[in-house]
């Protein structure tokens, strides 16, 4: 159809310009191409048989295991599944939390993502918000001053392991320590790892952000960093809390464990593809590319004058709020009075000298309109 044609090529270009959103591009999925031919549905709990079997559930469980190692999940205590992505994965954090914490408080950043306040109102979970340092990290000062106030209900912290904007990295291991020295043991820690989760296993040195560090739950997106056309994520727990709200139901001959009943097989078979191509050894070998890009591109934009900046190991770059024109034309996220660049293992170092050039004309022509 003349409809379908003129849609690809509109949507070719876009996946061409854009630098502003985190979405790996450097991909392909062909050689699974014709399991679209059937209606896989991997309802109910991954690791529980159901009547349904047509379904990927042995390499969901791949998955799952290859970040579980990842998080340094404890051995024999995990549970996770595959979601739609880092959203549902945070509603399910959240929601294990409340189960387990019916009168706990959360207590989340600034900088969180703001679908975190939308997935509180769900749950109706009372909140509290905490302020972030100018990087965007959260403040812990806050953070302890706050928990002083209220150390009468247990706490659930929810930390950004890549925040939004500037992918700051709150440390989970400063936090839990914090709370150990106030002698709280009634608490629940969440990671939202959605873009940082796909490598922050492999940073030196390594952040604190996952299970060993004292995180209850993780939640990690893989067509951020891994790169898929459909976006997906992971979510892994602690297996005795999700234990704790099972339930049978005889209809599917399965657990209810999981945030939606059918989900899709489709996702799961993806990210088995995408592990089995890269594996460790090539998700290391994406990482070192990024970061490198992303240094090149500070110091390019440097360079020309643009006081650009990233955190530690982060292949996100901050810069000074661009025009609207260079934000439509690159597709830059921005906020405030930033935005910013994420610098995937597809954006080469072609693609950075042209965006960098029409950054420099873009500002030489403002000057010449003052």
């Amino acid at each position: 159809m003349e409809r379908l044609d003129r849609l690809f090529e509109e949507l070719k270009s876009a996946n061409e310009d854009s630098l502003g959103y985190p979405a790996a591009k450097d991909f392909d999925y062909s050689a699974i191409e014709r399991f679209l031919e059937f209606p896989i549905n991997n309802i109910g709990d991954p690791f529980a048989q159901s009547t349904y079997r047509v379904h990927t559930r042995e390499c969901e469980r791949e998955v799952v295991a290859f970040f579980a190692e990842a998080t340094r999940a404890p051995q024999d205590d995990w549970w996770g599944y595959v979601t739609n992505g880092g959203t549902e994965g945070n509603l399910y954090g959240l929601y294990l939390a409340r189960e387990l914490h019916p009168d706990g408080i959360v207590y989340y950043s600034e900088a969180t993502h703001y679908s975190v306040s939308k997935n509180l109102h769900f749950l109706g979970m009372r909140h509290i918000t905490i302020r972030s340092q100018s990087n965007g990290e959260i403040d812990y000062d806050d953070l302890l001053e706050t928990l002083k106030i209220h150390r009468d209900r247990p706490p659930i912290i929810f930390a950004n392991i890549g925040t939004t904007m500037t992918e700051a990295r709150d440390d989970i291991g400063r936090i839990a320590a914090m709370m150990d020295r106030m002698a709280i043991r009634e608490r629940y820690i969440h990671s939202d790892a959605a873009l940082a989760g796909g490598y922050a296993a492999y940073l030196e040195p390594r952040p604190a952000w996952d299970f060993a560090d004292g995180a209850d739950s993780v939640a990690i997106s893989g067509h951020k960093f891994l790169g898929a056309p459909i976006p997906c994520g992971i979510v892994i727990a602690r297996k005795h809390n999700v234990q704790r709200i099972a339930r049978s139901i005889d209809y599917i001959g399965s657990l209810d464990t999981t945030i939606t009943g059918s989900r899709s097989g489709f996702s799961p078979l993806m990210l088995w593809y995408r592990l089995q191509q890269l594996g460790e050894k090539g998700l290391r070998e994406r990482l070192a590319r990024s970061l490198a890009n992303a240094e090149y591109l500070v110091e390019r934009l440097v360079g020309i004058g643009v006081p650009a900046w990233r955190n530690p190991n982060a292949i996100t770059v901050v810069l000074p709020r661009v025009s609207p024109d260079i934000q439509q034309r690159w597709q830059l996220a921005t906020a405030g009075d930033i935005s910013h660049v994420l610098v995937l293992p597809n954006v080469g170092r072609d693609q950075i000298d042209a965006f960098v050039a029409e950054l420099a004309s873009s500002a030489k022509e403002d000057a010449c309109k003052v």
